[in-house]
């Protein structure tokens, strides 16, 4: 099958075997995957993996010991773990020790025809959620996991920092809550599209000395964990959703003096993601940028690692022919 492999270098390759499914997986044909900055940061060295990346998809089951599944369109949650170590026991399988995630760490991902994923992990797309929003399940229940940790109110000040896919996203479920929102960002394009949802914004060098009650860095950036430290509230919340190859430095005492709480913020379950996509509460629809086949895969990914750009999409049924798509050129099914 044709793939984008990673081993050092990024390369499409046409000669990976169609994957294996194990007892209890199911075999599923990928119709389209999106880029996110996990992915830009795996390929600078983040987690050391290797073999095919890619983690947000929507695909059709091709093949799978539970009958009804064959032929519907599905979406799946990345972590896939053993169920039974201490964490899978205590009902943490996200945090499971012997856990592979797709695309990530120890198993093959979505930028190819096929993956392999446990059925248990499968989650039935319903007819009206279009293919290209379906993609954006995975990032979508990543942020909604923030209302699961972090008690949010209409009385709370929220600062979402940065503008780009998650931060877009992280920004509209914020502002289901309420609370008292801003969202700091660099690009006056990617602020724009807030702007028009009624999201206050701020570009990031015109920043003041207001103080939040909890802020979410998604910038994406290790300096965003600084602008986070400044904007915090003493006895506030730093919700830390970026991922960064390098290390940063913080000042250990300056946080236990202002009594500053942190908390890592990874995955999300799926289904509240998909009842927020049918309820139409977010919409993904501008957050969109490009399409590429996957035969223009490693273009893509030096077009997604831009600054400026939103969510670049890998198209599995697109020709190379065909080229790239702009924003506002993606032809959406019908919503029924």
């Amino acid at each position: 099958m044709l793939g984008l492999y990673f081993d050092g270098e990024l390369r499409l390759r046409d000669d990976l075997p169609i994957p294996e499914p194990a007892p209890g997986e199911a075999l599923i044909k990928v119709l389209a995957a999106g880029i996110c900055n996990t992915d830009l940061e795996i390929v600078k060295g983040y987690m050391e993996f290797r073999g095919v990346l890619g983690h947000e998809f929507v695909g059709v089951v091709e093949s799978s010991e539970v009958e009804e599944l064959v032929g519907t369109r599905v979406v799946g949650e990345i972590n896939c773990s053993c169920g039974c170590c201490r964490q899978c026991l205590e009902n943490r399988p996200h945090h499971c020790e012997e856990r592979t995630t797709l695309g990530i760490s120890g198993r093959d991902g979505a930028f190819a025809e096929y993956l392999t994923l446990p059925v248990e992990n499968l989650h039935v797309l319903p007819d009206y959620i279009p293919q290209y929003s379906a993609i954006f399940i995975e990032p979508l229940a990543a942020c909604l996991r923030v209302l699961e940790q972090v008690h949010i109110t209409p009385y709370t000040r929220v600062a979402v920092l940065g503008a780009g896919k998650l931060g877009q996203l992280m920004a509209q479920v914020m502002r289901l809550t309420g609370c008292e929102l801003l969202v700091v960002g660099k690009f006056p394009s990617k602020l724009k599209i807030l702007d028009r949802m009624g999201i206050r914004t701020v570009m990031a060098d015109e920043v003041d000395d207001s103080l939040h009650d909890v802020v979410i860095e998604c910038s994406g950036k290790p300096e965003g964990f600084d602008l986070a430290r400044r904007m915090v509230n003493p006895a506030g919340t730093i919700v830390q959703k970026s991922t960064y190859v390098n290390k940063i430095v913080m000042d250990i005492s300056k946080l236990v003096v202002d009594e500053v709480t942190i908390v890592g913020s990874r995955c999300g379950s799926f289904e509240p993601a998909i009842r927020t996509l049918m309820r139409g509460l977010v919409d993904v629809q501008p957050l969109i940028d490009r399409r590429f086949p996957l035969e223009n895969g490693v273009q893509a990914f030096e077009y997604a690692a831009r600054d400026d750009v939103l969510k670049v999409v890998l198209d599995m049924g697109t020709s190379p022919a065909e080229g790239l798509h702009g924003p506002g050129e993606l032809e959406e099914e019908p919503v029924i």
